[in-house]
């Protein structure tokens, strides 16, 4: 297996992390990423075998855990109860608790939220070239999330400093202070989520926090502590995913200056998911073994973690004939940017109807919208995300 080096905080690399894993593609179906310590795939099939293999996990087995800094404690006692970090039987009922307020019915009904939403973000657009990140692609996902959890929309400034904190942890070569962030900002949006909660107790509404006190599975119900994770996650999500999902939508079709029939009612359904493919927001999850199991070829052993790279496999040439062109009429096929198996993404269909509904109404509103400066990637690899979007209508 060979080792390849790659600093995930080049700027050459940031503003085309592909051109990296066509190479690392060379290598078969895994090899080693030296700056990252761990084993990868770029492989479709490698990928989405482990997402769904049972022998696979997300939560390190309790003999094998590192005991938690004291200064990481805050953040540690959120991860504690994320869905993310867990396996069954616990992830089961979680999910399963949390499935019963996020249901279909509720997200179908905030499409017309979305539009009146993006029509209003719009209109406050100036007439010149400005930055479209903080003009609608930030704006846009956070302020319906902390309307569906029931969140006053005046505190998103807030949560987009608390969730940027705590998912910078994830990144490649953090540190004690971007840990001491991540647990101070743990630390104050548990404390604000504990009042509100106590709050929705006495005084329900029609939101998914109130959803999810009631939320009741065979005689047992969400604890306070897990009621906290699972809005941190969703508002992480829905920060550092569903962002990056619509600046990376709108980048991908100002620059392969998409013709308007790719984002029409009968298209847009599958030129999102082109999208999707062709530039996701999370290039990286990982996975531990839970016993020594083989896959194409390469024997993984137990307690062995295994990084799977969701962007590269979803460029995979197998499944995809030419898989680096954005083709926005292309066939339908599943892909991997919302993931796979018992962990995919509990968000995906309101990311989903987020870009579906949203970024068509922009094209039309603004047919000449154009770039006015090179998008600029933000340092962020693990969440490719953009730094800055110069556009003008």
């Amino acid at each position: 297996m060979k080792t390849l080096s790659q600093s995930p905080h080049d700027r050459r690399f940031l503003r085309d992390p592909y051109r990296f894993y066509r190479q690392a593609r060379t290598a078969g179906p895994f090899f080693r990423w030296e700056e990252l310590d761990v084993i990868c795939t770029t492989s479709y099939a490698a990928a989405n075998a482990i997402l769904r293999d049972r022998r696979f996990g997300r939560e390190v087995p309790a003999e094998r855990r590192a005991p938690v800094p004291p200064h990481l404690a805050p953040f540690a006692a959120v991860e504690e109860h994320s869905m993310l970090e867990l396996e069954p039987p616990r992830h089961t009922r979680l999910r399963n608790l949390v499935l019963r307020a996020f249901t279909t019915r509720r997200l179908g009904s905030m499409q017309p939220q979305i539009a009146r939403l993006a029509h209003g973000l719009i209109d406050d657009m100036p007439g010149g070239p400005f930055d479209l990140l903080p003009a609608f692609s930030q704006r846009l996902p956070i302020t319906l999330i902390a309307r569906l959890i029931g969140i006053p929309e005046t505190l998103a400034p807030e949560l987009l400093r608390w969730s940027s904190a705590m998912v910078a942890v994830y990144q490649a070569g953090r540190n004690r202070q971007t840990e001491e962030r991540a647990a101070e900002a743990a630390a104050a949006f548990s404390d604000f989520l504990r009042l509100h909660i106590a709050d929705r107790r006495d005084r329900p509404a029609d939101d998914l926090l109130t959803h999810l006190i009631a939320a009741e599975a065979d005689g047992q119900q969400l604890s306070t502590d897990e009621i906290v994770s699972t809005c941190i996650l969703i508002l992480n999500a829905g920060h550092e995913a569903a962002v990056h999902a619509i600046g990376n939508a709108v980048a991908t079709l100002l620059q392969h200056r998409t013709p308007p029939e790719a984002l029409a009612p009968a298209r847009i359904a599958a030129t999102v998911e082109e999208m999707l493919r062709f530039d996701p927001p999370l290039h990286l999850f990982r996975r531990i073994a839970y016993a020594p199991v083989e896959i194409m070829g390469r024997t993984f052993a137990e307690g062995e973690e295994v990084a799977l790279l969701l962007a590269a496999a979803n460029r995979d040439p197998g499944p995809w004939e030419r898989p680096d062109r954005f083709l926005w009429n292309r066939p339908e096929k599943p892909h991997l940017a919302f993931g796979a198996g018992l962990h995919f993404c509990l968000g995906a269909a309101l990311a989903r109807l987020e870009l579906a509904t949203a970024v068509p109404i922009l094209f039309t509103r603004l047919p000449g919208l154009h770039l006015v400066k090179p998008p600029r990637w933000s340092d962020s690899w693990h969440f490719r995300g953009l730094e800055r979007l110069i556009v003008a209508p």
